[in-house]
């Protein structure tokens, strides 16, 4: 029998800061959004992320690829994983709270396991998974609002947008699988984050023009957080967390996050959000619940 991953109290203390961290993110990337255009808020992410990423490795002594097809391939996971689901979210949350941004970032892990099972023998669609993926989407129908799906207003768009964001971050673990086992995860993270300031540069000088040096220090200060916290320093996290507790039980992050989110989105930018929004949040959160086994007796996947 397979030995299961538990989770000890630094387990948990680490969880709990990485949801600190990402809860985080939102506001800070909010705040950044007052000065900045989207292509280059999400510029400034994978830039510095990867200079400091990089660092790490050269200090770990870690070995370069020489496989020109894992240099491709970190180009399109930066896509997959970074320019697309940034630039998406972060566009979204011009236009809705950044709480409920981070509610509807949790529909990252149902998409994650519907794609894993088109894409994986081995992470086939089990009865348990099937009822988390249905009651999941439920949660999500009820916090966009049924009536919002009938209309296509500009909050509606912000809300799919986040949507579409967290169906790329699920591609992008797919692919991650599929061309990326195997490498050190410092390694990983930062050739994806240089892949996509490599790919989003050329658009953001088209789109938004060279990035300003001349911006407000509390936007420097939002940028520092997101950036080197909240990327940089939350993917080396995010994988110690990973070897020691499981990606079954580092699913539990996703809960974590958006009462953090929630709760700084309305003490700092005055945010409030509906009884939908929450009565939607607590039946995903449900779904998260079921795909991670904790509301069902153990089965087998």
């Amino acid at each position: 029998m397979t030995d299961q991953k538990t989770l000890s109290p630094r387990v948990w203390a680490e969880l709990v800061l990485l949801a600190l961290i990402w809860g985080g993110s939102f506001l800070s990337i909010r705040l950044a959004l007052d000065e900045l255009p989207v292509l280059t808020v999400v510029f400034h992410r994978v830039f510095w992320a990867a200079i400091l990423l990089w660092i790490v490795v050269a200090l770990r002594r870690v070995p370069l690829p020489r496989d020109p097809r894992i240099w491709a391939a970190f180009l399109v996971m930066g896509c997959l994983n970074n320019i697309i689901p940034f630039g998406l979210m972060s566009w979204g949350q011009l236009h809705i709270e950044s709480g409920l941004t981070a509610i509807l970032n949790a529909s990252t892990a149902i998409f994650g396991v519907l794609t894993a099972a088109l894409a994986f023998d081995d992470e086939r669609l089990s009865l348990r998974r099937g009822v988390g993926v249905t009651i999941g989407f439920a949660g999500v129908v009820i916090t966009i609002g049924p009536a919002a799906l009938l209309q296509f207003d500009l909050r509606s768009m912000a809300q799919i947008a986040v949507l579409g964001g967290a169906l790329s971050y699920a591609l992008a673990a797919v692919w991650g699988r599929r061309h990326l086992a195997g490498l050190p995860p410092v390694l990983a993270a930062a050739g994806m984050v240089t892949g996509s300031a490599i790919g989003l540069a050329p658009l953001m000088l088209m789109v938004d023009g060279p990035p300003r040096l001349d911006l407000a220090p509390v936007t420097w200060g939002a940028i520092a957080y997101y950036a080197l916290v909240a990327t940089a320093g939350a993917y080396l996290l995010y994988y110690r967390v990973l070897r020691t507790a499981g990606s079954g039980n580092l699913l539990l992050v996703t809960l974590l996050i958006p009462p953090v989110a929630i709760g700084l989105g309305a003490v700092v930018l005055g945010e409030t959000l509906t009884p939908g929004v929450f009565a939607g949040s607590a039946v995903l959160a449900l779904g998260l619940l079921i795909l991670n086994g904790r509301c069902a007796a153990p089965a087998r996947d």
